[in-house]
């Protein structure tokens, strides 16, 4: 019998031992959970007068009420088409006015197709669809080289790449291969074909959308393919009241009929006016401030945003002043596009998806921190 009692307590101490050894790093993660969301609390709670309550960065591009009369009238025009969406309409006005890129993930169906279709038709500018599958190959975008019997020699064949607006339909399908094809497209709005340089049209804008789901068989864009993009958008399901509207609209419904509202000259124009827009020292310190802090060494973030990161919220936000109606930029206008300009620019731990946080969560957590002086 005490042996029988000695060996049981060998046992449990192994048993013990070996669930200290294996957990003992998910123990920490609880605790470091734990902790985010005890500092969170008490950054909501703070009242220092230095810092803006983060709802600011939450609610981002819904708070964006546009006052310039044409952007105002082009938006007004996608509402009789679009219900709701504002997040999404507001994110491909921004980045057409600063010649950025967006990237659209969220579930099928919430109509990301059909709003950047109507904008094209709205601005008068060429629209192509590209839809990324396994199969795809580079030549399938940019175009190639094809014999002519009858000259007995080679022409270029131009692929749909050319075009104002691309709708890159689950960019994540398709092989690295094609995806790095976008990237000469994205950063100098030119593609190589054959060593022969092509100037592709302006304004040139790229909406790639990805699914969360059904991940088997598609390909992670890599992150210099990601850092192209200045916009991550995450569109959400519409509201009860927005889907009865869909519902009534529907039949009624006539997409032959869009018209022009934003002539291309007009946005050429509005394009130059970004150029304009004032941006103090002071927001420049706050931007790099930013963006820096996701550098320094977090228990969640294992690679902090790139300069790029910094320039790409001075733009946007300047799109934003534009929008808005203003000449100068605010710390509100830098607030409001941190998150889609930033979420895609960090790369999260095993930490961090072992408590289970997103870099929505972490970046918030830091913009808490940092003082608009």
């Amino acid at each position: 019998m005490r042996t029988l009692i000695i060996l049981l307590v060998l046992v449990v101490s192994i048993v013990l031992i070996v669930l200290w050894v294996f957990f003992k790093d998910d123990s920490r993660d609880f605790k470091n959970m734990f902790n985010l969301f005890r500092n969170h609390t008490k950054h909501e709670k703070q009242s220092d007068n230095h810092h803006i309550h983060t709802k600011y960065f939450e609610e981002w591009l819904e708070m964006i009420d546009f006052h310039h009369k044409e952007l105002k009238e082009l938006k007004e025009h996608l509402h009789t088409h679009i219900i709701g969406m504002d997040w999404l309409i507001n994110a491909i006005i921004i980045n057409i006015l600063c010649g950025g890129h967006v990237l659209v993930e969220w579930f099928p169906g919430l109509a990301k197709t059909k709003t950047i279709h109507i904008f094209a038709q709205l601005l008068g500018l060429d629209f192509k669809r590209i839809q990324f599958t396994p199969d795809l190959l580079p030549a399938d975008i940019l175009g190639g080289e094809i014999y002519n019997s009858k000259s007995q020699a080679f022409d270029t064949k131009m692929g749909p790449i050319m075009a104002n607006i691309i709708l890159a339909d689950e960019i994540n399908r398709a092989t690295p291969k094609v995806q790095s094809a976008l990237l000469e497209a994205m950063q100098e709005h030119q593609v190589t074909i054959w060593w022969v340089t092509h100037t592709l049209p302006s304004p040139f804008f790229v909406l790639a959308t990805q699914n969360p789901i059904e991940q088997e068989g598609t390909y992670p864009l890599p992150e210099a393919q990601i850092d192209r993009f200045l916009f991550k958008v995450l569109v959400q399901y519409p509201s009860l009241a927005d889907e009865k509207k869909i519902l009534d609209t529907l039949e009624k419904e006539d997409l032959g009929k869009v018209k022009s509202v934003v002539s291309h000259s007009a946005l050429v124009i509005l394009k130059k006016q970004i150029d304009d827009i004032t941006i103090s020292d002071e927001i420049k310190h706050y931007i790099t401030r930013l963006t820096s802090i996701t550098r320094k060494e977090h228990e969640y973030i294992l690679y902090g945003t790139s300069p790029r990161g910094s320039i790409g919220l001075m733009l946007a936000s300047k799109a934003v002043a534009l929008a808005t109606g203003r000449t100068y930029v605010t710390h509100e206008d830098v607030q409001k596009v941190a998150l889609p300009v930033l979420r895609h620019r960090i790369i999260l731990n095993y930490q961090a998806k072992l408590a289970w946080l997103t870099e929505d969560q972490v970046l918030l957590e830091l913009f808490a921190t940092v003082t608009l002086v």
